[in-house]
């Protein structure tokens, strides 16, 4: 998995069918500067956007979402602590691993879907 964008992936794949960045923004409705920040990993692109740029492509989900990477954090606004952005970080990982599931109809063993997210004390109990 990447962490940030993979565009050298996308370049290639879109130089595979003989298109650039701008049929990749069109595709997703997105101006070149939404998808610069995409690509700079100022910003996550939505579902629909995920969506969009596999349908262009030609690739699954899972492997676009994978190569899209996650979108850097800013620094912790002023006067939250780290025990707090840990709890925000548990979260995105558990729609993210939902999320994995719906794509492709499986769901994971032992992971209790009816909290946002898991404590950091109830994983080292």
């Amino acid at each position: 998995m990447s962490l940030f964008f993979d565009e050298a992936w996308f370049d290639g794949r879109l130089a595979d069918r003989g298109l650039d960045r701008t049929a990749l923004a069109a595709s997703a409705g997105l101006s070149r500067e939404d998808l610069h920040q995409i690509i700079c990993n100022q910003r996550e692109a939505s579902q629909a956007e995920l969506t969009a740029f596999a349908a262009l492509l030609g690739a699954d989900m899972i492997e676009i979402s994978l190569r899209s990477g996650i979108a850097l954090r800013g620094p912790a606004p002023e006067g939250e602590d780290s025990a707090a952005r840990l709890d925000d970080l548990d979260a995105r990982l558990d729609r993210i691993d939902r999320w994995l599931d719906e794509l492709t109809g499986r769901e994971t063993p032992g992971r209790d879907d009816s909290s946002p997210s898991l404590t950091r004390a109830s994983k080292r109990a």
